[in-house]
C-alpha cells in the first residue's frame, strides 16, 4: 500500500478549506527527488536537467525546482511565457516544439532560448520568421553575424533504429524529429549560415523503466556527435538524452535506479566523447513525470455507489482531472485513508461523471468496502494530471496546492468557477 504524506485528519482538514477534487503536491519529496537527480549525474560539471513544463505546468512547482538551477524545457508560447516569468531566460530554457508557429520562434529567440529544431525545413522558416519582424537582416554580414553566438539543436529519431514504447509509440511512426541523414543536412546549413554553438536532441520513450534503454539512446548519440563532429567540421556543447525516465505506478513495478543510470551515462561518455576528444560536452535533460510524478496527488470524494452489472464508485472527480487512464489504460494507484489496512474488500470501477463510459480512474480495482462520503487519493499524478485537464461537459479545472515541508498547505492554482469557463464568449 502507498505511503501518503498525510493521513485522514491532515487531509479532511485541508478538504474542509479547498472543496475536493483538488491535486496537491509534496514539496519536500520534490525537493528531495530534485536533489537525487542532481547528484546522479554531478559527475558531467556542465550537467543541467530542462524540467519539462508540460507535465507540472505550475510557476510554484518550477520556481520550487529553480532552487536547483533546473531549466525549463518548454514547447508552447504559454510555456515560455511561464518560463520567462519565474526567471528563467536565456539559455535556461530549451525550447522543443514541432510544428512551430513563427510567433513561438520569435519569442523563442527574444527570450535567447536555445532552439531545439523538430525538422529540417524548420531552419530556413525560423530564418524567414526572424527576418519578417527584424529580429536579423535578410543577408547577414560576414563578421556580425547575430547567429553565430546562440545555441542551437537539432532532435534525432532514429527511425527503426531503436525501439519505442507504448506511450511515445514506435520512433518510425511518431512525428517528432530529424531523419539521420536529414541531420547532417539541417547541421550543415546552420553551419553554412554563420552557426557556431551546436547541440544535438533524442526523445524515444516515455514511461521507460529499464535503465539501459536511457543509457543506449545516450551513447547512440554520443556515437553521432562524433561522426558529426568528423564529417562536418563542428562542434557540439551539449547531448541532450530527452526525459523519458519512468515512475512506478503500479505495485509490482520499481524505480528506475538513477544512480545505475548515471554510472551507465558516466562510462559510455568517457568511451565515445571524452575518449575520442571531443571536449567537454555537457549533458543536459528534459524530464517531467520522473520529477514530480510520484509526489502529486488527485483528492477526491466518493459521490455515488452505484450496483448494476457491477459495482461502482462515482467520484467528483472525473477524467478531465486525470485523464492518463482513459487515454492510455494507464494504471494508478487507488488509497482510502483510514482504511488503509481494512480486511474487507470488494471490487468497483471508479467513474467520473462524464458522458464517456472511458470515464474510469480503474475498472475491476479491489478497493476496500467504499462508503459515500469517503475521501481517495489517486496517486502518481504529480505530472501529465492537472496539465491535460479540459472542460467537455463543462466540468472546471480543480485547484492545485502544496504541501510546504513544515507541513503547511498553499494554493498554488485556484479552481476555476463558471464566469471562468463563459469569459471568452462573444
Amino acid at each position: 500500500m502507498r505511503k501518503l504524506p498525510f493521513d485522514k485528519a491532515k487531509l479532511e482538514q485541508i478538504a474542509a478549506e479547498y472543496p475536493t477534487p483538488f491535486h496537491i503536491y509534496d514539496a519536500k519529496a520534490i525537493r528531495e527527488n530534485a536533489r537525487r537527480l542532481k547528484k546522479a549525474f554531478s559527475w558531467n560539471k556542465g550537467f543541467r536537467e530542462y524540467f519539462a513544463v508540460k507535465a507540472t505546468p505550475n510557476p510554484e512547482i518550477m520556481k520550487l525546482l529553480k532552487e536547483f538551477d533546473f531549466g525549463s524545457d518548454c514547447s508552447s508560447m504559454a510555456e515560455l511565457v511561464l518560463a520567462e516569468r519565474v526567471g528563467n531566460t536565456g539559455e535556461a530554457i530549451m525550447f522543443t516544439s514541432n510544428d512551430t508557429p513563427a510567433e513561438e520562434f520569435v519569442k523563442a529567440w527574444d527570450l535567447g532560448a536555445i532552439v531545439n529544431f523538430d525538422d529540417v525545413t524548420h531552419w530556413p522558416f525560423f530564418l524567414d520568421a526572424l527576418h519578417r519582424v527584424g529580429r536579423i537582416p535578410a543577408a547577414i554580414a560576414e563578421g556580425a553575424n547575430p547567429l553565430s553566438s546562440r545555441l542551437f539543436c537539432c532532435r534525432y529519431n532514429p527511425g527503426p533504429l531503436k525501439g519505442g514504447n507504448a506511450i511515445i509509440g514506435k520512433p518510425e511512426e511518431a512525428k517528432y524529429g530529424f531523419t539521420r541523414d536529414q541531420l547532417f543536412d539541417g547541421y550543415a546549413a546552420m553551419r553554412d549560415a554563420g552557426v557556431r554553438r551546436f547541440g544535438i536532441h533524442a526523445m524515444v520513450a516515455s514511461n521507460e523503466l529499464d535503465p539501459d534503454y536511457i543509457v543506449d539512446t545516450a551513447r547512440m548519440l554520443f556515437e553521432l556527435v562524433g561522426e558529426l563532429h568528423s564529417r562536418l567540421g563542428i562542434d557540439f556543447e551539449f547531448v541532450n538524452i530527452g526525459g523519458g525516465i519512468g515512475i512506478p505506478y503500479r505495485p509490482d513495478q520499481r524505480p528506475i535506479d538513477l544512480e545505475a543510470v548515471g554510472r551507465g551515462i558516466e562510462r559510455a561518455y568517457a568511451e565515445l566523447v571524452s575518449g575520442a576528444g571531443l571536449g567537454a560536452v555537457k549533458l543536459f535533460m528534459e524530464c517531467g513525470r520522473c520529477v514530480t510524478g510520484p509526489y502529486g496527488y488527485l483528492v477526491s470524494r466518493v459521490l455515488h455507489l452505484k450496483n448494476t452489472y457491477r459495482l461502482y464508485a462515482g467520484l467528483d472527480a472525473s477524467m478531465s482531472n486525470l485523464m492518463r487512464p482513459a487515454l492510455y489504460g494507464a494504471y494508478h494507484e487507488i488509497v482510502v485513508p483510514g482504511k488503509e489496512n481494512a480486511t474487507e474488500t470488494s471490487v468497483y470501477d471508479v467513474t467520473g461523471s462524464l458522458c464517456e463510459n472511458n470515464d474510469k480512474f480503474a475498472i475491476q480495482r479491489m478497493l476496500p468496502v467504499l462508503e459515500r462520503g469517503d475521501l481517495v487519493v489517486i496517486c502518481d499524478a504529480g505530472a501529465h494530471g492537472h496539465a491535460m485537464g479540459f472542460q467537455y461537459n463543462g466540468k472546471l479545472r480543480s485547484a492545485e496546492l502544496l504541501l510546504e515541508d513544515d507541513g503547511s498547505v498553499r494554493l498554488i492554482r485556484r479552481a476555476e468557477t463558471l464566469d471562468d469557463y463563459f469569459a471568452t464568449l462573444v
